[in-house]
């Protein structure tokens, strides 16, 4: 089976830039044009809309991209299923996460994992962790790490690696706004607290809950992609921040802020591994898996 045309009409697809992709999949721009243009001489169809500037995906090009994705997915599977009943368990896997998770719990998972399957290759990306679950959704990553959502979206597996306190914390250093007070909250004390939030995700979930439980609409300083980030806003005197407290125990700012003895507490984080249900049929996927426990 000839995958590789497939492979690189999907990167292109996934980036829209030849110059990116052509790095990505390691040919020239010349060779991913050619490979593009018998595709679409083969299929009869345009699948890209392209000038000097811009390229963009046809209709054609869209559903072309769902099958593309399958038929690699499938290709994969019998390709690791033959190789599995060989015990020759080779290939690559796809992971996505924010930094911290990284080499918060990456490193033990992968260091036995490398020990019991040398020849298997771990592809990591790392990011804003609110597009994990989204990213291992469409299929762009084999496995994910982030935290569980209340309610777990249909097609995915959660395997559980650890929990994590979500905290209140504030700048060490002269403030441009008063504290509210330590122990039970309530609306008065936290209405003109500036608050930096993350954008999105499980965790920004757990602060709007908590604010419409104290009946505060939160005055909004800033919306930031990524718990980093937060941190340093915060200890740069902006404001008040929310960040799960594996963040906060490897930020080398740590130091400059302060965590906050605010109740109720935010309900705690649950940090796993998220894969499609279709995925783990893969034996390379499947391996990975099971070096969890649970």
């Amino acid at each position: 089976m000839d995958s590789r045309s497939l492979q690189l009409f999907l990167s292109l697809s996934e980036t829209l830039h030849f110059g990116r992709s052509s790095e990505a999949c390691h040919v020239s721009p010349s060779t991913l044009s050619r490979s593009l243009k018998q595709l679409e001489d083969d299929l009869g169809v345009r699948l890209f809309e392209r000038d000097n500037r811009t390229v963009t995906l046809t209709h054609e090009g869209r559903l072309f991209q769902h099958y593309a994705r399958e038929a690699l997915a499938q290709w994969d599977l019998i390709r690791n299923s033959l190789l599995a009943e060989a015990d020759e368990l080779h290939g690559e896997i796809s992971m996505y996460c924010s930094v911290t998770a990284s080499y918060s719990f990456l490193y033990e998972i992968l260091s036995r994992f490398r020990h019991q399957y040398p020849r298997i290759e771990i592809k990591l990306h790392t990011g804003d962790p609110d597009q994990s679950i989204a990213r291992a959704q469409a299929g762009d990553e084999d496995i994910a790490i982030a935290a569980r959502p209340d309610n777990l979206p249909a097609g995915l597996d959660f395997k559980p690696i650890a929990e994590s306190s979500l905290l209140f914390i504030a700048p060490t250093g002269d403030l441009g706004f008063e504290l509210p007070p330590a122990g039970h909250s309530n609306a008065d004390d936290w209405s003109e607290v500036p608050m930096i939030l993350p954008e999105g995700g499980v965790a920004r979930d757990r602060v709007d809950e908590w604010f419409r439980a104290l009946a505060v609409k939160p005055r909004i300083y800033a919306q930031i992609a990524g718990n980093e980030a937060i941190v340093s806003m915060v200890s740069l005197g902006f404001g008040i921040g929310v960040v799960p407290r594996i963040v906060l125990d490897n930020s080398p700012l740590a130091e400059r802020v302060k965590v906050l003895d605010v109740r109720p507490e935010l309900a705690p984080l649950e940090v796993g591994l998220f894969a499609l249900q279709k995925k783990l049929k893969n034996p390379l996927i499947r391996a990975f898996w099971a070096q969890l426990q649970g």
